[in-house]
């Protein structure tokens, strides 16, 4: 079992972010001990390093929780909740793809630089070619 605090520094959140989480019912499956303090097995910690990879790729508090909430009815739900991940790949797909058009840019203004008019402000903001 770990505390709230190895969980923290395992997943690279804050124990803030956590008790986050768990307030706004992300980690219903997560355990208490007898003074109340929160218990998470090896299996708690797969879901959340899963729930932390959802947000750090854009979705939504509210749409983890649907997630979550699928997950924990049970078996019945699979095919719900393999929708919501096709959903979200097609997203960060997109992400991705937005990403590479804006290095493009960054590595096109990079290049001027190699150039002998490269200090002229007109050519650090001149257009890219495509």
């Amino acid at each position: 079992m770990y505390t709230i605090n190895e969980v923290a520094e395992i997943c690279n959140i804050s124990p803030y972010t956590l008790r986050f989480y768990d307030k706004e019912g992300l980690l219903p499956f997560v355990s208490r001990n007898r003074s109340g303090n929160r218990q998470f097995s090896d299996t708690d910690l797969n879901v959340i390093k899963l729930i932390c990879c959802l947000k750090n790729t854009g979705m939504q508090i509210k749409d983890i929780k649907k997630y979550v909430d699928l997950v924990m009815q049970g078996a019945e739900t699979s095919a719900q909740r393999k929708q919501i991940m096709i959903e979200h790949r097609k997203m960060v797909l997109n992400q991705i793809e937005d990403l590479k058009k804006n290095l493009n840019i960054i590595e096109l203004k990079i290049a001027l630089y190699d150039k002998e008019d490269a200090s002229s402000f007109a050519s650090i903001f001149s257009e890219q070619e495509e």
